[in-house]
């Protein structure tokens, strides 16, 4: 008996259906085909193990998967719930006549249970440009999926849930979620408040109009003069996402897996990777394509401090996305592309010593400092549009107990300032 099942595969922040032909016939042996990789390969034993251990059994004939486009390479143990129930059906276990209707995506524990997937988000996207009724998949990813309207989201815990779905037993509800008003519900700003910066009025000056016009900043000063915690802060003063923001960078964490069942993610993102970051892990890749760090910040902030320390490679890679705001990631058959649309925030030391040639912190010549400053490249430095010195805060300002100006007041200049642009800039194709 031949049946075919639907999942779907995730590339780059988009997916693509994936016919799953099941045939069941005399013989025996178990024949999976197309393009699978080892974790796929490895289906049988889970899916032997589960369908015993729920009480049901394994046909011991001639099983033939053929998971089509061919050419596509299939990925992950994702399609342990797709493959289980062609199983099932195409031997004639279960009776499941609008299968075809649903896509299945999940991964199978040998007792049955179903473990959550990556990139739920992107798959129900595509489901419902597929004109599929609905998407099964874990429990834990239900209110990710649930973000996209017009389409049945069920969230199951096992796999004896989903046959009862099918096979009419059970009656069950699929996630309803108000998108706006899950939205601004979430809707929150990061708990760091320029209120707990003493001083540095000039430097707080200078991080509002980076965040007014979405400039690279740098902030070169000695150490405790407070470049970390001042970075920290700005995104409080970024003005609050917009939904179609908030799905972009949802998107991004959820082919990451980064989602954990929170729907949509509603803050800007700040990411802070270390300095021994490999190119690949920044900007993304690997020999399965995934998001870098660049990706991750979309809609947000990277963060790098020390920025010296960091590879003069990996520094190198982010010039192309600082200019395109993508990252494309080209392989022999395939080609990826990342949303990379974040403002750089990077902080370092004027000199090797780590402060200023001004006599009281140690001598630093020049030459030093010039030599020191040289190991950011030019190219790199003219994506950075904001550079500045950073002072050590005097006694006298530390000592104040004056609350100095909270970040709710600086994020509404800021806020005023990108309406200005808005407008200004209505009838221009760059929006950037």
């Amino acid at each position: 008996m031949l049946v075919s099942v639907y999942g779907s595969a995730v590339f780059g922040v988009d997916a693509q259906r994936i016919t799953i032909e099941v045939n069941i016939d005399k013989g025996i042996g178990y024949h999976l085909v197309g393009l699978p990789d080892n974790a796929v390969r490895e289906s049988n034993f889970r899916i032997a193990a589960a369908l015993k251990n729920i009480g049901y059994k394994h046909p011991g004939k001639k099983i033939t998967l053929n998971m089509a486009p061919a050419d596509l390479r299939m990925e992950g143990s994702a399609y342990d719930l797709p493959l289980t129930l062609g199983i099932l059906a195409a031997s004639g276990q279960i009776n499941a006549p609008n299968i075809g209707d649903y896509v299945l995506m999940g991964e199978l524990a040998l007792n049955g249970k179903i473990r959550p997937i990556k990139g739920a988000l992107p798959i129900a996207i595509q489901a419902l440009k597929d004109g599929f009724k609905g998407i099964l998949l874990p429990k834990e990813n239900e209110r990710e999926a649930g973000i996209v309207k017009g389409l049945d989201v069920y969230g199951m815990e096992n796999i004896t849930e989903v046959i009862a779905f099918f096979e009419g037993r059970e009656v069950f509800q699929p996630l309803v979620i108000d998108t706006r008003e899950a939205f601004a519900q979430q809707l929150k700003y990061p708990e760091h408040d320029f209120s707990d910066v003493k001083g540095q009025e000039t430097i707080k000056r200078c991080m509002e109009i980076a965040a007014a016009g979405g400039h690279n900043i740098i902030l070169i000063g000695p150490p405790g003069a407070g470049k970390t915690m001042l970075a920290k802060r700005l995104p409080s003063i970024l003005p609050p996402m917009t939904l179609e923001e908030a799905l972009e960078t949802t998107k991004i964490h959820s082919v990451v897996g980064k989602i954990k069942n929170q729907g949509l993610i509603s803050v800007r993102p700040f990411r802070s990777p270390h300095h021994t970051i490999s190119d690949v892990a920044l900007v993304g890749g690997g020999q399965y394509p995934q998001p870098g760090e660049i990706s991750m910040a979309h809609n947000g902030l990277l963060f790098l401090d020390e920025l010296p320390e960091f590879k003069r490679s990996v520094l190198e890679v982010m010039r192309q996305p600082l200019e395109d705001r993508e990252v494309t990631i080209s392989r022999a058959k395939f080609t990826v592309t990342y949303p990379a649309s974040f403002m750089l925030v990077a902080s370092m030391n004027p000199s090797p010593s780590g402060y200023f040639n001004d006599g009281k912190s140690g001598s630093v010549t020049p030459f030093e400092m010039q030599r020191y400053l040289g190991k950011i490249s030019g190219p790199l430095l003219d994506r950075i549009d904001l550079h500045v010195e950073v002072e050590p805060v005097p006694f006298e300002k530390l000592s104040e107990t004056r609350p100095a100006e909270s970040s709710a007041a600086i994020r509404n200049r800021v806020n005023e300032a990108r309406k200005l642009q808005t407008q200004r800039f209505k009838n221009s194709k760059n929006t950037h």
